[in-house]
This record gives structure tokens, C-alpha cells and sequence, in this order.
């Protein structure tokens, strides 16, 4: 069978690419289809571990999930990693490349071309169909010139394009003529049809509207997929998700989460959310964590020592002293197990500008950043419970320390994080825990009493990703939309 590619742009950020194209790849896997997933760029704080040592972007990690496959790097050659508001480290095959401030890498981007089209070679010689994913929009015409993940690629590549329209935000109509009006012509030829998207209401008051589209456009129109509930059972990728995560007032056990300015792998939160007498929620900058919480969770970050600061312009600092001292608990993820500590060091800037800085105290160890990433899926064994555990590291420090001589894990490559000598105070570099339903139940347990459930992450996953893909074959002309795929045609002038 000839391999063939189709992909899917938006007309903005937060359009609903990365689940179109999740539901589209496991529609596709249903049928048959060896498929997989590809972003040539993208920009996220939450990565996944590959087996092979790298990393890619998690929204990449669940299409590939969609399309029973582990992740791999070659689903996401270019990562973008922000430090600040305008340095980003650049991760390029799975491994750091270098760090980068905006424009220096705007300017240079287009040279990570070949890296982008040597992984989707490797996926068109090996797979029947790849679904890509844009990144923003097409109709940023101001970064056109360089561009490589978007219309620069499909046109180098030679992959026809599907546009969506988010017309939850408004103005979807102009957002999808208007793209039609600003982009270079050969641009627009590239796209073969559009579909909307995050509908609400009765789609027969919205068919003019697609009429006129189509007119105004010269595209096809493919569907209106509504707002599909499945989607918020999936982990989120973007940051805008966690704006939205606030107090119920339900649940035996309360979980705080400040919101650190580069928080990274969130979704760790998304097991906790889950259970049904977990009432969780992030703790919005300028707001204090609320004293009657049981647990204060400290998520990973790009940049501990910064967010380190951050935390303290916050007074974050001071609720979650005041939480440890009158008996709460506090767990801290990879970069929110480092700030537990006495002392936190980064001589060489790995992870942000060069420093050091106290840490919060809470646990007698001390991390000192290092130049070479840990980046590998784990397994191991809880060491409070000796349940068996699975999850994967991405961190580029080493923490030491007498706490440490208490591990929160057990791992094949020796222990893992520490624990505070009354056990209320626990850290680990391992992510992705709480998907291992026999550990969450026990931890929320030795939380409270009876806080557990019976409920299946992994299998709520899959669940919602069947869901997903139901929604848009009822909503969507699939079968058009594998249709418009092709082979690949590669172009010596995008």
C-alpha cells in the first residue's frame, strides 16, 4: 500500500488540533490503517519519554496512544521548551539541541527543515497513513518565511491540508475567509477542505454559514463537530486547561496545586481528577492556597529555580510552610521534589539563568543541575506499599541528601526521591504515578481513610478516546477526509 498523509491546521491555538487529530488517528486504526501521528514543531512544557531516551510533546504521546503505539521521537522532531518569556530550550530528535532566545530561533528555524522532513521519511516508510498536526495558524504570516510547521512543511513535503475553525471563540466565519485572504496563494491551494469545530447548539442554524464559507473559500466543508465531552476527559496539553480547573466543595480529600509560571507535565494531576472523592484544583497566581486543603502538590517545572522564585513573589512559600507545619501533607514532582529541599544550584544555567537559592526546606536534600537529561520510561516499586509502579523521568538534576536515605521509590537504577522522617513530606522525579491504579488508591488512602476508588485511568482513557472518535464519525465526513489524503510529495521550494 502507498503511503499517504493528510493534515490537519487551525485557523488559531487552542482550535482542538491536537484531539481532532487523536480521534481521527484511532477512527483510523479502527479501520485498519497502520497510522501515526506527527507535529514537526511544537511548544509545550509537557513532554513524554521515549524509549530510546528522548522526548516529545504528550499531546503527540495520546495520538499515538490512539493509534496503539508507544511514543516515539520521530513523532515530534522539533520541541520547543519555554524557560521564560523569551528563551526556550530547543529539543530536536528527542535530545536538547540548545537554548535559544525567540528571535535568535525564528531566525534560524527553517534550518531544522531537514531534521522535521528525516522523521516523516522514516513514518511514511513506515506506516500507511500519518494524520499531521499543525501549530498555531497559517495566517501568521509574519513567521511564514522560516516556517516548518505549518504551511512550510506541508508544502515541502507535498501533504494536503484540512483547516478547522473554532467557532467557540467567535468570528469563525472570518477566521477561516480571512486565512483564504492573507496567505500566499500556493498556501492556499494546499488546502483541500475545512471543518468546524466546538459547536453548541443545533448545527442546521449554522448551515448558511457553511454555505457561504464554501462559496467565499473555494474549500469543501467536511462537518460541524460539536462540543464532544469525550475531550475533557483527555489529558490537556495547553495551560489555558488548568485556568479551568477550580474548587467543588466535593470530595473526602482536598488537593491544592499552585500554578507555577512554567509548570510542566500537569497532567500527572489528571488520575487525582478522576476519582470521585478527589475534589483537585490549580491555585491561580496572586490567590493563596487555601488552608483546609489535605495535600499540596508541586508539580514539575522547566525552570525550578525560577519558578522557585515565582512561588515565593506569590507567598506561596508561606501556605505551604504553614500547611507542613500544622500536619499537611506535600508531595513534589521532579522540579517540585527539588524545591522541597534546603538548597537548590544551577552553576551552569541548564535550566534557566545560572544561580542558587534556598529551597523551601521541607526535606533535608539538595539538587544541583547537571548538564546530562535523564529522559527513560521506569518501572519499580513503591517503597511505602512495595506496589508495583510505572511511570518516566525528564529531569537534568541530581538531589542528595539524608531524606534521601528514605526513598519515596524503588527503581531498577536505584532509589528514587525522598521522604521526611514523619512521611508527610514526599517527592519523586517519576512522573505519570497515579496512572497506576493499585498506587493511587493506596496513596489516597494513607491520605484519608476510604478515599480511594475502584475507578480505571488507564481504561477511562481509551474509553474516552472511543468516545472521541464516535463523536466525529457521527459529526465529521471521515470518509471525504481519508480520501483527501495523499502521498507524500516532496518540494525543493515551500
Amino acid at each position: 500500500m502507498t503511503t499517504r498523509a493528510i493534515m490537519i491546521q487551525g485557523t488559531g491555538s487552542d482550535v482542538g488540533k491536537s484531539l481532532l487529530v487523536a480521534g481521527l488517528c484511532r477512527i483510523a486504526r479502527r479501520r485498519g490503517f497502520a497510522v501515526a501521528p506527527f507535529k514537526p514543531q511544537n511548544m509545550s512544557n509537557n513532554a513524554a519519554a521515549c524509549a530510546d531516551g528522548g522526548e516529545i510533546g504528550r499531546a503527540q504521546a495520546l495520538q499515538a496512544r490512539a493509534c496503539g503505539l508507544d511514543p516515539q521521537t520521530d513523532f515530534n522532531p522539533v520541541l520547543l521548551k519555554p524557560q521564560s518569556d523569551r528563551t526556550a530550550q530547543i529539543i530536536v530528535h528527542g535530545r536538547p539541541r540548545a537554548t535559544l532566545q525567540a528571535a535568535d530561533y525564528m531566525a534560524r528555524r527553517d534550518s531544522l527543515r531537514g531534521a522535521v522532513l528525516e522523521s516523516f521519511a522514516r513514518l511514511t516508510a513506515r506506516f500507511d497513513l500519518v494524520i499531521v498536526e499543525g501549530a498555531g495558524s497559517p495566517a501568521e504570516i509574519n513567521l511564514r518565511a522560516r516556517d516548518i510547521a505549518n504551511m512550510g512543511f506541508a508544502r515541502a513535503a507535498g501533504v494536503p491540508v484540512v483547516l478547522a475553525g473554532d467557532i467557540d471563540r467567535g468570528g469563525v466565519i472570518a477566521a477561516l475567509v480571512g486565512t483564504k485572504a492573507v496567505i500566499d496563494p500556493a498556501d492556499a491551494a494546499m488546502i483541500r477542505a475545512f471543518l468546524i469545530n466546538k459547536f453548541r447548539g443545533d448545527p442546521a442554524l449554522f448551515a448558511p454559514a457553511m454555505a457561504d464559507i464554501e462559496r467565499l473559500t473555494g474549500w469543501p466543508g467536511l462537518g460541524i463537530v460539536p462540543w464532544l465531552s469525550a475531550a475533557a476527559r483527555l489529558p490537556a496539553e495547553d495551560g489555558v486547561a488548568l485556568q479551568q480547573m477550580r474548587p467543588t466543595g466535593a470530595g473526602k480529600v482536598r488537593i491544592a496545586a499552585p500554578m507555577l509560571s512554567r509548570i510542566a507535565n500537569f497532567d500527572d494531576a489528571d488520575p487525582l481528577r478522576n476519582e470521585p472523592d478527589v475534589d483537585f484544583f490549580f491555585v491561580p497566581p496572586g490567590q493563596p492556597v487555601p488552608r483546609e486543603v489535605d495535600v499540596i502538590i508541586l508539580f514539575g517545572t522547566k525552570s525550578t529555580l525560577a519558578d522557585m522564585a515565582f512561588l515565593r513573589a506569590q507567598g506561596w512559600d508561606h501556605d505551604i510552610l504553614a500547611h507542613a507545619r500544622t500536619g499537611g501533607r506535600v508531595l513534589g514532582i521532579c522540579g517540585g521534589y527539588q524545591m522541597l529541599g534546603q538548597w537548590l544550584c544551577d552553576p551552569e544555567g541548564i535550566d534557566g539563568p545560572a544561580g542558587e537559592m534556598p529551597g523551601l526546606g521541607l526535606l533535608n536534600t539538595h539538587t544541583t543541575m547537571q548538564g546530562e537529561k535523564t529522559v527513560r520510561p521506569v518501572t519499580g516499586q513503591c517503597a511505602r506499599t512495595h506496589l508495583p509502579v510505572s511511570g518516566y523521568e525528564i529531569h537534568a538534576g541530581l538531589t542528595r541528601g539524608p531524606d534521601a536515605a528514605r526513598p519515596f521509590l524503588h527503581l531498577p537504577a536505584g532509589p528514587d526521591g525522598a521522604v521526611s522522617p514523619d512521611g508527610r513530606i514526599e517527592g519523586t522525579y517519576v512522573h505519570g504515578l497515579f496512572a497506576e491504579d493499585a498506587f493511587r488508591a493506596a496513596w489516597l488512602d494513607n491520605v484519608r481513610a476510604g478515599a480511594s476508588s475502584d475507578a480505571a485511568y488507564g481504561a477511562s482513557v481509551e474509553t474516552a478516546l472511543d468516545d472521541l472518535a464516535d463523536g466525529l464519525e457521527a459529526h465529521l465526513d471521515v470518509d471525504r477526509f481519508f480520501a483527501l489524503a495523499e502521498p507524500p510529495g516532496w518540494r525543493a521550494d515551500p
